[in-house]
Order: structure tokens, then C-alpha cells, then sequence
């Protein structure tokens, strides 16, 4: 059987990757499975470069949220500020602390040195500014996307008026709302009010848009579709962390990966004329398939309770179809965490090259039954599910992290 899985397999290069996607992808998730491990960004890099250089993608998206990454942008492709701000302020998620991370910010406001502006590389975030221990309040966004339009429309909310609606920010903050709804604000009669205006306000941005992108360049009218989006997708996250049902952190999972996929639609069409984007973020994000995940100790009551929901690779892939490709990546041995011979890590880790990329359809064909599930270590971790590992485009296997 392992010389068969070996027909399916090559050494990684992103030549080798970009070989098993389809011809019409404008989007292309990667995936890892645990957070934290240098080995898969630095991978990223390494593939990202390729697609510059070679497939004419001109963009990327990580896991980070939206709004911070407006600063990191701003350094990549205009050369605002300078590199410990863009990784201090452009991040979230600790993600600003990577090395691998670091150096793609350098190589890309390298790059674009050497580039015409419209031929320059864009730096996106496309995850909410959301923590585990709780989301950001929405003021941030709301007041931003009120400033835009308000300097070019006649509005009938004032500043006052949101800020009185929005009361103190450590009402919105409070980690405490992460397990206890009552000590959230999201169903309030106030972020109730919140919730309309932000849908106005967006209705207006869109309705004006020939003229606002004028006032405000093209990328002005990016930035407050940003805050649009943003603003209204925390005052939707917070009334559900509000929510007394059972079903609560489920919501929370499934309206998180709605804004990711919110996001993601708005890059590939802000992209549409330059050229593909990279997507960089959990396998469980942007999987084709339905997402789940055990709860392990430590979440009380719920641990031990299997949520599922739709990832946002599901979501868009479902709107883009063929123009969404997935590379869902895992690898071997990670310290004592050795991979049963019966699973795919498993079957993988005969492979001769410390990493391969695997066309999953022709693996499937040479196997003669479906591997066992991996059971992880830790909870870090999310082994693929055999089951479904065909339905991605290409797999990432590294034997040894």
C-alpha cells in the first residue's frame, strides 16, 4: 500500500500544490491544524511566495481581525509607519508575536517596493475582533463608519447619540459575558437601537457608494466597508453571547465563521481585478465540509458536548464554487504525539519526504478502507476526519513538527 500512496504524493512546492488546484480558483484556503506551530506559517510563506511570483495572486488573508489589520496593510502597501508598529498594533490573537508572521510583513512591504501601487501586494485580516475570553465593543467600528459618512452626508444619528446608546465599553468587554449571558448587553433596548442604526448606516455607504468613492478614494470606501461590516457583526455576535439557550456557544461559533465568510466574499470582489487571494487560518475554518469540535474540560457544564457548524470555507465555498480551493495541511509526530499506524497521519508518515503535498482524490483510490481517526493528544490539536479529507483540494502533510 505504500508504494500506491506514494503515486499520490510529491515533495511540497507550491508548484506542486498549484498543480492539484482548479484552473478557476480566485480563493485558496490553507489550513493548519493547531495554532501556535511556526512550522505551518512558515510554510505559508514559502507558498505565498510561489503564488506571487508565479500564479499572480496578489493578497492574503489571515485569521486576525479585520479592523487592526487596516494598520498592517497600510505599512505593506503604502509604507505607513514602520514594522514593530504593523506587528504590534496589526494583529490579533498574539499573532503579531510570530516570527513567521513577522517575516511576511517584511517580504511583502519588500516586494512592494519594487511595484506600481496598483500592482502591489494587500495585506487583509478577515476574522472579527474576537478573543476566546469575549468580543470588542462596537464602538470602534460604528463611530469610525459615522465619521466617514458624516463628513459627506447629512445623517440623522449624531456622535452623542451613539455613544449615550453605547454606554461604557466595559459593559461590551467584560469576559465574564463569555459564560454568564446576563452580564452581557447584546439584548439590551440600547444595542437593540445599535443594531438598526449600523444596518442603516451600511445601507447608506452602499447607496452613496459612486459617490463616497470619490470623496474617499477606493480605499477609503474599503476601509469604512470594513467598519460596516465589523459594526454589524459584533452588535449580531453580542446579542448572542446574550442569549440564555442551550444552544448559545454553538450560535457563537456558527456567527463568527458567518462574518469570516462575510469578509472573505468582500476581499475576492475588492480583488476580483488583480488577482487571487491566499487565505491562511484553521483547518476547521476553512474545511468544505461541517466543522465540529469537543468541548474538553474546562467549559463546565458543556465539556464534553460536540459542536458543529458551517466553516466560512463551507460558506463561501457554497457562493464561489470552483473558484474556492482548500489545502487542508496536518502532519506526523509532534514530540511523544506519534500517529497510530491505521491512521492517515499514520499511513502519511511513511512517506519519504519530510513534506509532501497529496492529491486527497487519488489517495482515496489506493486506499483499500477508510483510516481511523487520529485521537489528539491535546485539544490543541484537530486531526483531519478520514471521512471527509477527499473533499479537499490538496493535502499538506509535515512528518515531523
Amino acid at each position: 500500500m505504500t508504494a500506491s500512496i506514494r503515486d499520490a504524493a510529491r515533495p511540497f512546492t507550491g508548484a506542486a500544490l498549484a498543480s492539484l488546484l482548479p484552473p478557476a480558483t480566485r480563493l485558496l484556503g490553507l489550513g493548519e491544524p493547531a495554532h501556535g506551530v511556526e512550522a505551518f506559517p512558515e510554510l505559508r510563506n514559502e507558498l505565498f511566495r510561489h503564488l506571487v511570483e508565479h500564479e499572480g495572486y496578489r493578497s492574503i488573508a489571515l485569521e486576525s481581525d479585520c479592523l487592526a489589520a487596516l494598520a498592517t496593510d497600510a505599512y505593506v502597501a503604502g509604507g505607513i509607519g514602520v514594522l514593530d508598529d504593523a506587528m504590534s498594533r496589526g494583529f490579533s490573537h498574539g499573532l503579531g508575536a510570530s516570527p513567521a508572521n513577522r517575516e511576511l510583513v517584511r517580504w511583502m512591504r519588500a516586494y512592494n517596493e519594487q511595484c506600481p501601487p496598483h500592482e502591489r501586494l494587500r495585506f487583509h485580516g478577515f476574522d472579527g475582533p474576537l478573543e476566546m475570553t469575549g468580543a470588542a465593543s462596537p464602538r470602534p467600528a460604528l463611530t469610525a463608519l459615522h465619521d466617514c459618512l458624516s463628513a459627506h452626508l447629512d445623517l440623522p444619528w449624531s456622535r452623542e447619540t451613539l455613544d449615550e446608546l453605547l454606554g461604557p465599553d466595559e459593559r461590551w468587554t467584560d469576559p465574564a459575558a463569555t459564560t454568564d449571558p446576563t452580564r452581557s448587553p447584546g439584548r439590551t433596548p440600547e444595542a437593540g437601537r445599535l443594531r438598526l442604526i449600523a444596518d442603516d448606516l451600511r445601507a447608506l455607504l452602499t447607496a452613496h457608494t459612486p459617490h463616497l468613492t470619490a470623496a474617499l478614494s477606493p480605499d477609503g470606501w474599503w476601509r469604512a466597508d470594513v467598519y460596516a461590516r465589523t459594526a454589524a457583526g459584533l452588535l449580531r455576535y453580542h446579542a448572542g453571547m446574550a442569549d440564555i439557550a442551550p444552544t448559545r456557544v454553538g450560535t457563537l461559533m456558527c456567527l463568527r465563521d458567518a462574518m469570516m465568510a462575510d469578509n472573505l466574499d468582500a476581499i475576492v470582489a475588492r480583488e476580483a481585478r488583480r488577482g487571487p487571494t491566499l487565505v491562511f487560518a484553521h483547518n476547521r475554518h476553512l474545511q468544505k465540509d461541517r466543522s465540529s469540535w469537543l468541548l474538553p474540560e474546562g467549559w463546565g457544564p458543556l465539556a464534553g458536548r460536540t459542536l458543529e457548524w458551517w466553516s466560512a470555507g463551507a460558506i463561501v465555498g457554497t457562493r464561489l464554487g470552483d473558484r474556492y480551493a482548500f489545502a487542508a495541511a496536518t502532519f506526523g509526530t509532534r514530540g511523544s504525539d506519534v500517529p497510530e499506524p491505521g491512521t492517515l497521519e499514520g499511513l502519511l508518515s511513511a512517506l519519504p519526504d519530510a513534506r509532501a503535498v497529496i492529491d486527497p482524490v487519488r489517495l482515496a483510490a489506493v486506499l483499500d478502507r477508510t483510516p481511523a481517526p487520529r485521537v489528539p493528544a491535546d485539544h490543541t490539536y484537530f486531526p483531519l476526519d478520514p471521512a471527509t479529507a477527499a473533499q479537499a483540494d490538496a493535502l499538506v502533510f509535515l512528518k515531523d513538527i
